[in-house]
């Protein structure tokens, strides 16, 4: 593979020779950057709809114990107002 500087063209002028470098590494760390995103933005989705699975079934078993406990101090007051008729 063929660089795209020569060694006489770097000995003529070595700044547009490492700026040249210094581009090409920034643009290298920039792709990274955002594949390393995408990836992490896939992750987090991921982990976001795990979290609305587990919330949906929570507030589903939050709902059944609230009307097991509506019924039962319902119960405790029909005991209540028996044993105070008695």
């Amino acid at each position: 593979m063929a660089l795209p500087v020569s060694f006489e063209q770097f000995a003529k002028d070595p700044l547009k020779a490492i700026m040249f470098l210094v581009v090409c590494a920034v643009s290298y760390l920039y792709v990274d950057n955002k594949m390393n995103l995408n990836s992490q933005n896939e992750k987090c989705d991921k982990n976001v709809q795990e979290v609305y699975k587990k919330v949906d079934v929570l507030e589903e078993r939050l709902r059944k114990s609230d009307s097991t406990l509506a019924r039962a101090g319902a119960k405790l007051e029909m005991l209540a107002e028996i044993k105070g008729l008695k």
